[in-house]
C-alpha cells in the first residue's frame, strides 16, 4: 500500500481463470476479450482488484477515483459499479460485492472444483 504514489511502483498484472487487469497498459480482459471501459471504469475496476479481498469504502472510491470528498452525496459510485457489473456479466457477482452502508469488495474467482464432475455437459 503506502502512499498512493501509483508512478513509481509498477504493480504487477492480476490474473485469474477470467480475469487479466494489466494496471501499466490500463486494459482488462475478460475470458481474452479486451473489455470496452471508460477511464473511470477502468480505474474503478483498478482499484477494487488492486485491492482484491478488501472492502473499500464508498468514500474512499470516490476520493481515488473521482477526486470527491466525503461530503459528497452522489449515485455516481453505484451507477458505474452497475456498467462494470453489466459489463463483466455472468462474473459480476463473483467478483464485485456490496458491503451494505460500507462498500465495496473484489473477490478473486476461485472456480468451485466439486461442481466438475456432474456438470461437463458434452
Amino acid at each position: 500500500m503506502g502512499s498512493g504514489q501509483a508512478a513509481g511502483k509498477s504493480i504487477p498484472p492480476y490474473r485469474d481463470e477470467h480475469l487479466k487487469v494489466d494496471f501499466e497498459q490500463q486494459t482488462a480482459l475478460l475470458d481474452d476479450g479486451r473489455m470496452a471501459l471508460t477511464r473511470k471504469e477502468y480505474a474503478l475496476l483498478a482499484l477494487l482488484v488492486e485491492h482484491a479481498g478488501e472492502i473499500i469504502p464508498r468514500e474512499a472510491l470516490l476520493m481515488q477515483v473521482w477526486g470527491y470528498g466525503g461530503e459528497v452525496k452522489t449515485r455516481t459510485l453505484d451507477v458505474h459499479v452497475r456498467r462494470l457489473r453489466k459489463k463483466l456479466g455472468r462474473f459480476a457477482e463473483p467478483y464485485i460485492e456490496t458491503i451494505f452502508g460500507i462498500g465495496y469488495r473484489f473477490q478473486p474467482y476461485h472456480a468451485p472444483r466439486f461442481m466438475q464432475a456432474g456438470s461437463v455437459s458434452q
